[in-house]
């Protein structure tokens, strides 16, 4: 008689119902991380496997395709657990895709298009931009344009002139990077050149149930939420973020923002949107933009979030994005906990993160007040 199969251990890095949530998603991302066998067909596949979905009652999880032949399931013959996967042959495609380029762009000064990029790895630019998007979360064409913003910034911080820094990162007219590059650099190329010197930056300090917080913002949204001791600590660590910018406090102009900022710390749902304002890399706004898809009142590990851009190899640089968040609240990266779900390194303290997960698992949507400390407000 065969053993009944052990579900996977611990270092497959999901529990249970995780591993199910991926199964009947059919998420390429995870089928690297665990195998599922089927009770009643004696089958094994991975969780992508195009065949009919089996009954949760059947199903049982396993680390290695070893581990399930020696529990006495058979390979798929659809999946071939024992082959590459799918997700696998995407970042391979992914990888040559990314090193051409950067060749590219290096020895011919010639930065691809996507259509030029597929061509030369003998691929259709369907699936180039499959492999992208499931594996990087982005298409190749803006990956290729965050190498051109990358040659652009290297020309500018080299002392070129804006309009040469432009022609030289491969754009073929400046209105162009004009255009574009204020998302991507935060300012146009000659005030980036500039260290920022012209930009306007606008804040405000509210007092809020988990002490004074500072919102900051440009025209275009915000690019800075902080909690602090005092007003003093934080304008002083606002104006050392944006040394050459011109930083004025603005109560008026900030209210609508601060007012939204509260409503969330205290665990409120949103009522309005809060666009951003910030630089970053291609990396880090992709992390954050998976923390600001994590439900109100739910949290997700590092891991999980790793997962779910693609990467589950890069918990560490996952951690490291969410330390480095310029906007708490606004992109909730207290809403991520250790694999265990144990309250890990928080910018603003532990205390302050637990309150926070706390208050949005007890609101209900309708303005729950919180749970300790004074009601938040705008106050000068």
């Amino acid at each position: 008689m065969v053993a009944e199969p052990m579900a996977a251990p611990p270092q497959a890095g999901l529990s249970d119902d995780e591993m199910w949530a991926a199964v009947a998603a059919r998420r390429p991302v995870a089928c690297r991380a665990f195998f599922l066998g089927v009770r009643t067909t004696r089958i094994y596949c991975r969780p992508g496997c195009p065949a009919r979905l089996p009954m949760r009652k059947n199903v049982v999880f396993f680390a290695t395709a070893d581990a399930a032949e020696r529990a006495g399931f058979r390979a798929c013959l659809r999946c071939h657990p024992r082959g590459p996967s799918r997700a696998d042959e995407q970042a391979a495609l992914v990888q040559r895709a990314c090193r051409y380029a950067e060749c590219a762009a290096e020895e011919t000064e010639v930065t691809p298009t996507a259509a030029s990029l597929a061509q030369a790895l003998g691929v259709s630019g369907a699936r180039l931009r499959s492999a992208f998007a499931a594996c990087a979360g982005m298409t190749p064409r803006h990956y290729i344009e965050s190498l051109r913003v990358r040659r652009l910034k290297a020309a500018l911080a080299g002392g070129r002139p804006a309009t040469a820094a432009v022609y030289d990162a491969g754009y073929a007219s400046s209105s162009r990077v004009y255009e574009h590059a204020a998302h991507r650099l935060g300012m146009t190329p000659a005030t980036y050149a500039r260290g920022g010197r012209g930009a306007r930056i606008a804040y405000t300090v509210a007092d809020s149930s988990l002490g004074r917080v500072l919102i900051a913002g440009t025209e275009r949204g915000i690019c800075r939420v902080s909690f602090g001791a005092g007003d003093d600590q934080l304008d002083a660590a606002l104006r050392a973020e944006f040394p050459a910018a011109d930083v004025r406090r603005d109560d008026i102009a900030l209210g609508g923002w601060a007012r939204e900022v509260l409503r969330r710390i205290d665990g409120m749902a949103p009522s309005a949107d809060l666009p951003l304002d910030i630089r970053a890399t291609a990396f880090q706004w992709r992390v954050w933009e998976e923390l600001r898809r994590i439900p109100r009142g739910a949290t997700r590990s590092y891991s999980d979030v790793a997962a779910a851009i693609g990467q589950p190899a890069a918990v560490r640089a996952v951690a490291r994005a969410c330390a480095t968040n310029p906007a708490a609240i606004a992109i909730p990266c207290h809403r991520v906990n250790g694999k265990n779900g144990s309250l890990t390194g928080y910018r603003y303290g532990i205390a302050r993160k637990r309150a926070l997960q706390e208050r949005e698992r007890a609101d209900s949507g309708a303005g729950t007040p919180p749970a300790a400390g004074r009601p938040s407000r705008v106050r000068g």
